[in-house]
Order: C-alpha cells, then sequence, then structure tokens
C-alpha cells in the first residue's frame, strides 16, 4: 500500500452534503478505495473542526446530525484522524453540551493532560469541569 493520502475537509463536506455532484462521486470512490484495504487516508483535527463550524455555520446543522457526520468518520477503515480520541471526547462533549466546538476540544485537551487548573474569562463553557478550577 502507498503512503497515506491526507483528505481536506472540502472532501468531507463534498461527500456529506452532497451539494456538487462530480466530486460527491470522486469522494465517494476515495472512501471506497479505503474502506476496501486500497489506500491509507489520514486527516488533522483542524480539518474535523472545520467540518463542525462549516456544518454548523454555514448548512444549519444540528450538533446531533454533526456528531453523526464525524462518527461516520471515525468509523471509516483506514482513514487515521489526528488526536482521534480527543477529538472524540471534544465532539461528545459539544454534542451534548451547550459549548461550541473548539471550548470542548479544549476541555478533552485539559482533561488528556491531567490539568488542574485553567486561566479563562469565559467562565460559561469552562464551568463545572470535573477536577479543574478556573485560577480566578
Amino acid at each position: 500500500m502507498d503512503d497515506p493520502v491526507f483528505v481536506d475537509t472540502n472532501v468531507f463536506l463534498r461527500f456529506f452534503v452532497r451539494d456538487i455532484e462530480s466530486f460527491y462521486y470522486k469522494a465517494k470512490e476515495l472512501f471506497e478505495k479505503a474502506e476496501n484495504g486500497q489506500l491509507k487516508l489520514e486527516t488533522s483535527d483542524m480539518v474535523i473542526a472545520e467540518i463542525v463550524w462549516v456544518l454548523e455555520s454555514y448548512y444549519g446543522f444540528s450538533k446531533p446530525e454533526i456528531k453523526e457526520v464525524v462518527d461516520a468518520i471515525f468509523e471509516t477503515k483506514n482513514l487515521k484522524v489526528a488526536n482521534h480520541s480527543r477529538v472524540k471526547e471534544a465532539v461528545d462533549l459539544y454534542s451534548t453540551e451547550k459549548k461550541d466546538f473548539i471550548d470542548a476540544y479544549n476541555i478533552a485537551y485539559m482533561k488528556s493532560k491531567d490539568f488542574k487548573k485553567v486561566a479563562t474569562f469565559d467562565v460559561k463553557h469552562f464551568k463545572n469541569i470535573e477536577g479543574v478550577s478556573n485560577i480566578w
């Protein structure tokens, strides 16, 4: 198998939104090749963050719909997502609480690094984090 192929945000979006048919079919073929073991794919946590942002702000997807999309990405065979467990935790937090995705990701990051304190003025999104307190 060749070197992994990096998958950019727009490929995922064309596949899930299916707004440009020719791009949808190219993306579908790419993901099918990965599923069949013909190639390895990889993407970054920032691509996932951009997917969340675009689906929510531009396409009006609900948080549960966005979680469904990201979960489908995680379940794709031969597709590696950077910081997979942290991104998964962030998506779970984002979809069930009144937090935006970036705040949810930062909370997942703090938990993964076992931070006990945070310096933030955003007390709304960073309150009630188990084991973490604001320094102010």
